[in-house]
C-alpha cells in the first residue's frame, strides 16, 4: 500500500439473512480524489459505505486505512477486526456525512460540532470553537452557531453535518446520498458546498443520484449493480462512452427524465 493511498478495501463480502449484497468488492481511494458512487437502489452503495465506517462488519476481505489494518480473513475464512483501541485509532482517519443529518436535536449548531473534538479527541476548548467558526463561515452559517437544529432548514442542516464532520479533521470524508432528504432547492446548496471541497483537495467518496454532479465534480465513477462494481473510470469514460450494456442501461434511465 503505497503512501498515498487512504483506504484499501480488498475482496470485501457481506450478507444479510443469506442475500450476498457485497460480493468481493475491491476499491482504493489516493489522497485528494473524489470517487462517486453511483447504481440503483439495491446495488450495495451504501452497505459498501456501511462496511467502509465500520457501522457493518464485513464477512470476510480487508479493510485498510492508511496502512493500518482494521480486519482482514482469518484462517477459518471469516473476519477478523483489529483491537479496540486501534479500531479507535482509525475510526479518527474518516468522517461521514449521513442522508438524513443525524445532528442532535437538544444540542446548539456549536455543541454538536464541538461535542466530539472536545470529548472523544480531547482538543482544546479555545481552539475546536475557534475551528467550528472558521468551518460554519466558510458554509455560509456564521449567524447560526447558537441555533437548534429544528430552527434550520434541511441544507442548513445538513452543512451543519458536514461541518461537524470536519471539525474532526479528517483523512477521508464519506456521503451516503447527502442530498436525498432534500427538496431541488436545496440540494444546490449542499452540492456547492461538496465541490468546494473536492476543489480544496479533499478526499472524498460520495454515494449519489445526482448524475451531473458526479460527473462534474468526481475523479473516478464507479457502477454498482447486484453487489459488485460493474464499471469505473473516469467521469467522461463512464458517462460518456460506458463500456458495459448494464452501465448504458442504467445511465439511459437517467438521460430520459
Amino acid at each position: 500500500m503505497d503512501e498515498s493511498t487512504i483506504l484499501e478495501m480488498k475482496d470485501i463480502k457481506k450478507s444479510f439473512d443469506n442475500l450476498d449484497v457485497l460480493k468481493g468488492i475491491s476499491l482504493s481511494v489516493k489522497r485528494g480524489e473524489v470517487i462517486a458512487v453511483i447504481g440503483p437502489s439495491g446495488s450495495g452503495k451504501s452497505t459498501l459505505l456501511r462496511c467502509a465506517t465500520l457501522l457493518e462488519k464485513i464477512d470476510s476481505g480487508s479493510l485498510l486505512y492508511m496502512g493500518y489494518t482494521a480486519a482482514y480473513t482469518g484462517e477459518d475464512g471469516e473476519a477478523v477486526y483489529a483491537s479496540k483501541q486501534e479500531l479507535k485509532k482509525i475510526r479518527g482517519y474518516f468522517g461521514l456525512v449521513f442522508q438524513n443529518f443525524n445532528l442532535f436535536p437538544h444540542y446548539t449548531v456549536m455543541k454538536n460540532i464541538t461535542d466530539a473534538p472536545i470529548s472523544v479527541r480531547k482538543r482544546g476548548k479555545k481552539e475546536t470553537y475557534a475551528k467550528a467558526r472558521e468551518l460554519l463561515c466558510k458554509m455560509g452559517l456564521e449567524d447560526k452557531e447558537n441555533y437548534y437544529p429544528y430552527q434550520l432548514s434541511g441544507g442548513q442542516q445538513q452543512r451543519v453535518s458536514i461541518v461537524r464532520a470536519l471539525a474532526m479533521e479528517p483523512q477521508i470524508l464519506f456521503f451516503d446520498e447527502p442530498t436525498s432528504a432534500l427538496d431541488p432547492e436545496l440540494t444546490g446548496e449542499v452540492l456547492k458546498v461538496i465541490r468546494k471541497l473536492a476543489e480544496e483537495h479533499m478526499t472524498m467518496v460520495i454515494v449519489t443520484h445526482e448524475m451531473e454532479f458526479a460527473r462534474a465534480v468526481a475523479d473516478r465513477v464507479i457502477f454498482m449493480d447486484g453487489g459488485v462494481i460493474v464499471e469505473q473510470g473516469e467521469p467522461e469514460q463512464v458517462f460518456g462512452n460506458p463500456n458495459e450494456e448494464r452501465t448504458k442501461q442504467f445511465l439511459s434511465r437517467y438521460s430520459e427524465r
